[in-house]
């Protein structure tokens, strides 16, 4: 089995956030759409409380971004 080099690694894996955030938003998009319409307090805690995992990657997708970032600098600054 050929061995994978790190910066390989890291190339191939920078589809990860945007992966995530576009199935946080399909996940989403009826909460969205409700949300829209008609913002309530019991409307976001629905969305909240019937989809955490999707809210969370929303909420870290910051850190998501910096931390698939760092890696490609790494990379460039190695070469």
């Amino acid at each position: 089995m050929p061995e994978v080099k790190t910066g390989q690694r890291e190339r191939s894996q920078q589809w990860v956030p945007l992966l995530l955030l576009i199935l946080a938003f399909l996940d989403l998009r009826t909460e969205l759409r409700l949300l829209l319409d008609h913002i309530t307090l019991t409307a976001l805690m629905f969305a909240f409380r019937q989809h955490t995992l999707a809210v969370i990657v929303l909420m870290l997708q910051p850190s998501l971004w910096s931390h698939y970032r760092r890696g490609r600098i790494k990379e460039r600054s190695a070469d």
